[in-house]
């Protein structure tokens, strides 16, 4: 991994030679300490070569969100930075990939992430067509009214994988429990619409390995054959 500077954001960048996908996901500092073993996982499961660039979220509950909400942990509400992020990776951080490292205009870009991560790459494949899938590890789908949104919407990518930990339903509060009832109900939902998805569930709670979580929707990803 090399670490930079893109756009005045913290960014780390593995390039194979002859990269056939662009993969791009927003990372905080701890999972940040992860992304080799993430990369290495994703090598394991796929031949296909890739560029792939996280980018440092210093604001979580801001830029990430694509809407306010409330609190559901702790004090700190959520704002409606999404679209601020959206528009830093599609008018920053994907034109300097490509030119950096001589892509194709027309390269598949996979959009991921884990959590409230998760949840906005699943927004980001509704709202931008810049994005040719979506892999959500673990997505914050309890998040307030994201059910309402995604009945009401259809996402652009053509390949969606969704996953989470098998006990992450059978937690205390109330609203993130919701998590679980959530995911089948978007997961139908998507396959209702004609969109490639598929529904992944590892072993144990929200916190347990994310790297390696995330590193299978990036490969299913890549290995399902996206539709251009």
């Amino acid at each position: 991994m090399n670490n930079t500077i893109i756009g005045g954001r913290p960014c780390a960048i593995y390039a194979d030679d002859t990269p056939r996908y662009l993969l791009i996901q927003p990372v905080d500092k701890r999972e940040a300490e992860t992304l080799d073993k993430e990369i290495a996982h994703i090598k394991l499961l796929t031949d296909t070569s890739f560029v792939f660039s996280s980018f440092e979220i210093t604001d979580w509950n801001n830029e990430l969100s694509p809407w306010t909400a409330p609190p559901v942990f702790g004090k700190e509400p959520f704002g409606n930075g999404a679209d601020r992020t959206l528009t830093y990776i599609k008018e920053i951080l994907i034109p300097y990939l490509k030119k950096q490292f001589s892509l194709n205009i027309d390269v598949p870009v996979v959009i991921g992430g884990y959590s409230l991560a998760g949840l906005f790459a699943l927004w980001t494949g509704y709202t931008s067509d810049s994005f040719s899938a979506v892999a959500a590890a673990s997505p914050s789908v309890w998040f307030q009214y994201w059910s309402d949104f995604t009945d009401n919407h259809s996402p652009a990518a053509n390949s969606i994988y969704l996953s989470l930990g098998k006990k992450e339903e059978k937690t205390r509060n109330m609203v993130m429990a919701a998590v679980g009832e959530n995911i089948r109900r978007q997961y139908d939902k998507l396959k209702s619409q004609g969109i490639s998805v598929v529904l992944e569930w590892n072993e144990g709670n929200h916190f347990t390995e994310p790297e390696i979580r995330t590193a299978k929707g990036f490969a299913w990803c890549i290995d399902n054959k996206i539709r251009i």
